[in-house]
């Protein structure tokens, strides 16, 4: 029986360093004895020991290992590879599977997106926005929700950074800082630890190096010129703007 999970929300819910770890682990094909148990999975993974490990079928995170971190009741490495190999059954894992995006950047690539593209790309933004969602839990579910931000993010720093530089994707990524933008004002999002907003303004420079390669995409910021955001983000792409329009 398959996991609850998929191999994607392990990429995208996992800190790196774990994650790249796990990766190790699973393509250097440190695990065996892997069984399943009604709908959960055990494993023996070898490292500098050799390790006792069970994970849930329901949630990957949720589990037990004989190292030090699974002893302290903290996700380890030895979880997440037992994790990934339920997932994946020992299939070989391809480049993009390991790649990880640690933050929006630009592709550098002219070019505009087909309307299907557009679609998908439009799709995967609003799946990744439900992550981002507002706080109404007790205090101690609040790591869990600060990973809930990690992982919207991290989905959308993948979406910006596939995409071509163009005026049309310009103003797609426009729209996606507005939608962030209401939900730190108005949606309830408690961004202490600054995820979302730094995110923002990783986005933000992004859009400042695509008028690099493309001028034509200053035009996208003209909708940011009426907004009042939460924290001034728009700032720089409005100074653009009115440059442009002043010269």
């Amino acid at each position: 029986m398959p996991p609850k999970y998929s191999f994607e929300k392990i990429k995208f819910a996992t800190d790196p360093s774990t994650f790249e770890k796990a990766i190790k682990l699973y393509e250097d094909k440190k695990i065996s004895k892997f069984k399943e148990n009604f709908g959960d999975y055990s494993a023996i993974v070898h490292g500098t020991k050799s390790y006792k490990v069970f994970v849930s079928g329901r949630r990957y995170d949720d589990g037990s290992c004989e190292c030090y971190l699974g002893q302290n009741s903290q996700l380890c490495k030895h979880m997440v590879v037992v994790a990934i190999y339920a997932c994946l059954n020992g299939k070989k894992l391809v480049k993009e599977d390991k790649e990880l995006i640690g933050e929006p950047i630009c592709s550098g690539v002219l070019g505009e997106l087909s309307e299907s593209v557009m679609v998908e790309n439009k799709k995967l933004i609003t799946d990744a926005l439900k992550y981002i969602k507002s706080y109404i839990g007790p205090s101690r579910t609040w790591f869990t929700y600060q990973s809930s931000l990690s992982e919207g993010c991290a989905r959308l720093s993948v979406v910006v950074s596939s995409l071509p530089v163009s005026e049309q994707t310009a103003k797609l990524l426009v729209d996606l800082l507005l939608r962030l933008d209401k939900k730190l004002c108005t949606g309830g999002v408690d961004d202490s630890d600054g995820t979302v907003g730094g995110f923002i303004e990783e986005t933000v420079v992004a859009l400042q190096e695509f008028v690099e390669f493309d001028p034509s995409c200053i035009s996208a910021f003209e909708k940011l010129c009426s907004q009042s955001t939460c924290f001034g983000w728009e700032e720089p792409l409005v100074r653009i703007f009115d440059e442009q329009s002043n010269s």
